[in-house]
C-alpha cells in the first residue's frame, strides 16, 4: 500500500475514533507529538543541506538569481491573489452576521517595521539562527554559502560534496520517519476531533466554510492554471502527484514540518529537478502563506463585520499588501497565521479582541490553510523548473523512484 492511502486510512480512522470515543482519545496525542517532534528534527540540517545545494548546484550565478527572482515573484503574486480571494468571498457571503463581542481582550506582538524586518533577515549568529529555528535567518546564510561554493568552483567541491552527502543521509531519515506518519497522523486526528468535537463547527461553521471555500477555489483555478499553462501538466496528475505532502500538511498544520515530504514528491513525483527543488520549497515553506493570506481575508471582513466597521477600497488595499508583506516574516508552524492576523488587524485599525472569535476553531481553520500553502509551494516549484526548461516529463502512473 502506499504511502498517502496508509496516511489517509490513518486520517480518517482517527477522526472517527476521536468522535466515537470523545475526550478519552485525546490521551493518543503523545504519538501525534512523538512524529511531529520526529519532523521537526529534520527541518533545520535538512533544510540548510538542501538550500546549500540548491544554490551551488546551480553553477551560474545568474540562473541562481533568475530561478530566486521567478520563485520569489510567483509566491508573492499568488499570495496577492489569495487574500483578494478571502475579502470578495467574505464580502459576498458575510461571515459575520449574528455574531456576538467577546469582553476579554488579546494582547498582540508590536508590529515590527519594515526596516527592522529586513534586517532581521541576516543572522548575526548563523549557528544562533540554527539553534533558534529563525528559518528566514537560516536561509539567507544557506543561500550566501551556496553561493559561495559556486564562485569559487574546484576549491568548493570538497564542501559541496559534504552538503550533498549530508541533504542525501538527511532524506534517507526523512524516508524513516516517514514510515510512522499513518500512526502520528491517526494520533493527531484523534486527539482534534476528541478534544473540540462537532461542537467547535457549529457556532462559527460559515466562518470555516468561508475560508475552505476560498482555500478549494485557489488550489482549484489558480494552482492548475499555473500548472497546466506554464508545465503543460494536467492539474489532476499534479495533485495526485503532491498528495501525500497535502495530506501530511492538513494533519500537521506546519509547512516546515512537511518540508521532507514535499521534497520527495515534488522530485520523484513531479519531475522537479533536485536544484530547483531545494531552492524553491525550502523558500516555499517559510513565505509562500496563500492558505493564511484567504484566512486573513475572510477573517478581517468577519470581525469588522462583528463590530460594525464599515471598510472600503483603501481598507481592503491595505489588508492586501499587508497580508502578502507579512507573509515574508511567518515561520511555518503550527498558528503562525494568527501573528500575521493581528499585523493584518493593526493596519487597517480593526481590534484584536476580535481574534478571541475564531480562536476556538483555529485549528480546524489552520488545517485548510497549511494544506494550501504547501500545495502552492509545489505549484511554484513545478512552474519554475518549466520556466527553466528542467521540468522532466514522467509517464503517467510513474515515478522516479520506480514506485
Amino acid at each position: 500500500m502506499k504511502l498517502w492511502a496508509k496516511i489517509l486510512i490513518g486520517f480518517v480512522l482517527g477522526a472517527i475514533v476521536g468522535l466515537l470515543v470523545g475526550p478519552p482519545a485525546a490521551a493518543l496525542k503523545p504519538l501525534g507529538d512523538l512524529f511531529i517532534r520526529l519532523i521537526k528534527m529534520l527541518i533545520v540540517p535538512l533544510v540548510f543541506s538542501s538550500l546549500v545545494i540548491g544554490a551551488s548546484s546551480m553553477g551560474d550565478v545568474r540562473k541562481l538569481g533568475r530561478v530566486g527572482a521567478k520563485t520569489l515573484a510567483y509566491y508573492l503574486v499568488t499570495t496577492a491573489v489569495a487574500v483578494t480571494i478571502g475579502l470578495i468571498l467574505a464580502t459576498l457571503l458575510h461571515p459575520g452576521a449574528g455574531f456576538q463581542i467577546p469582553t476579554e481582550t488579546y494582547k498582540a506582538k508590536p508590529l515590527p517595521s519594515l526596516v527592522e524586518t529586513l534586517l532581521n533577515i541576516i543572522p548575526t549568529n548563523p549557528l544562533g539562527a540554527m539553534v533558534s529555528d529563525n528559518m528566514l535567518q537560516i536561509i539567507a546564510f544557506a543561500l550566501f554559502m551556496g553561493v559561495a561554493i559556486a564562485l569559487i568552483g574546484d576549491k568548493g567541491k570538497p564542501v559541496h560534496a559534504f552538503f550533498d552527502s549530508l541533504a542525501e543521509v538527511m532524506y534517507k531519515i526523512t524516508g524513516i520517519v516517514m514510515e510512522f506518519a499513518p500512526i502520528g497522523v491517526f494520533a493527531l486526528m484523534a486527539w482534534v476531533t476528541a478534544t473540540n468535537g462537532p461542537d467547535v463547527l457549529v457556532p462559527l461553521a460559515k466562518v470555516i466554510f468561508v475560508v475552505y471555500l476560498g482555500c478549494f477555489l485557489h488550489a482549484a483555478v489558480v494552482y492548475s492554471s499555473a500548472v497546466s499553462i506554464f508545465a503543460r501538466m494536467n492539474p489532476l496528475r499534479y495533485f495526485r502527484g503532491f498528495f501525500d505532502a497535502s495530506l501530511v500538511a492538513f494533519s500537521t498544520c506546519s509547512s516546515s514540518a512537511t518540508l521532507p515530504v514535499s521534497l520527495r514528491c515534488a522530485q520523484e513525483n513531479l519531475g522537479v529537478p533536485k536544484d530547483i527543488a531545494s531552492f524553491a520549497l525550502p523558500l516555499g515553506a517559510t513565505i509562500n502563506m496563500d492558505g493564511t493570506s484567504i484566512y486573513q481575508g475572510v477573517c478581517a471582513l468577519f470581525i469588522a463585520e462583528v463590530y460594525g466597521i464599515p471598510l472600503g477600497m483603501p481598507q481592503y488595499l491595505t489588508i492586501i499588501l499587508t497580508a502578502t508583506l507579512a507573509s515574508i516574516g511567518t515561520a511555518g508552524v503550527p498558528g503562525a497565521g494568527m501573528i500575521m492576523l493581528t499585523m493584518v488587524l493593526q493596519a487597517v485599525g480593526l481590534p484584536l479582541d476580535g481574534i478571541l472569535l475564531i480562536a476556538g476553531i483555529d485549528r480546524v481553520l489552520d488545517m485548510a490553510r497549511t494544506c494550501v500553502n504547501v500545495t502552492g509551494d509545489g505549484a511554484g516549484a513545478v512552474v519554475v523548473a518549466a520556466t527553466e526548461g528542467e521540468l522532466k516529463t514522467l509517464p503517467a502512473g510513474t515515478t522516479l523512484a520506480g514506485k
